[in-house]
């Protein structure tokens, strides 16, 4: 691997964590709290790309996994996993690399009505699908009530979205990461 790739990643993950800083909103339809963590799974993604965006949650997930509080309220450790919420926390890695890799694939089209789209599809149905469905099986909730109770999730989730998009479209206007890898990439395979 190489040390920007880890780089990036580390960043990443400790952008997430700091995200985790902001206290969670607790609502009386769901156990799982409502936190601004998300935000940072969909900037991973349309930022750095699919391996490295991935790879961010990835290391982010493992970090909790054995007990750094890094999730919102200082959450951490397995128990926070085999919990309620642990469904949306382990659908990160994906939903983050899903953004990635689609980001990549329309590259050059795109504009921010597609980051918007990648977002909503990765960023909220992708991790709603894992999360409802395990939040359902751990709760033993039907998983149309669970799905439900999701809905509180949606107007915040549409606000991260729209945030993600327009600073991801900014950034890879200034700074591309993924171009300047593509780049590097298709450069190496000349020489």
């Amino acid at each position: 691997m190489k040390l920007k790739t880890m780089v990036y990643a580390s960043l990443f993950a400790a952008i997430i964590g700091a995200l985790g800083l902001l206290p969670p909103i607790v609502t009386p339809f769901t156990p799982v709290p409502i936190t601004a963590q998300t935000l940072g799974v969909m900037l991973a993604g349309s930022i750095l790309g699919a391996k490295r965006g991935g790879l961010s949650l990835l290391v982010f997930v493992l970090l909790v996994s054995i007990g750094v509080p890094l999730l919102s309220g200082g959450r951490g450790g397995l128990g926070v996993l085999f919990g309620p919420s642990g469904g949306y926390i382990m659908a990160w890695p994906i939903a983050a690399f899903f953004i990635g890799a689609f980001v990549e694939l329309f590259w050059k089209k795109l504009n921010i009505g597609l980051y918007i789209a990648i977002n909503v599809v990765g960023g909220i149905i992708l991790v709603y699908a894992f999360g409802v469905t395990y939040l359902s099986i751990m709760t033993e909730t039907p998983w149309a009530k669970a799905a439900w109770a999701a809905l509180v999730f949606i107007p915040g989730d549409l606000v991260k979205v729209v945030a993600a998009s327009l600073l991801a479209k900014q950034i890879n206007r200034v700074y591309p990461l993924i171009e300047m890898d593509r780049r590097i990439h298709k450069t190496s395979k000349a020489a």
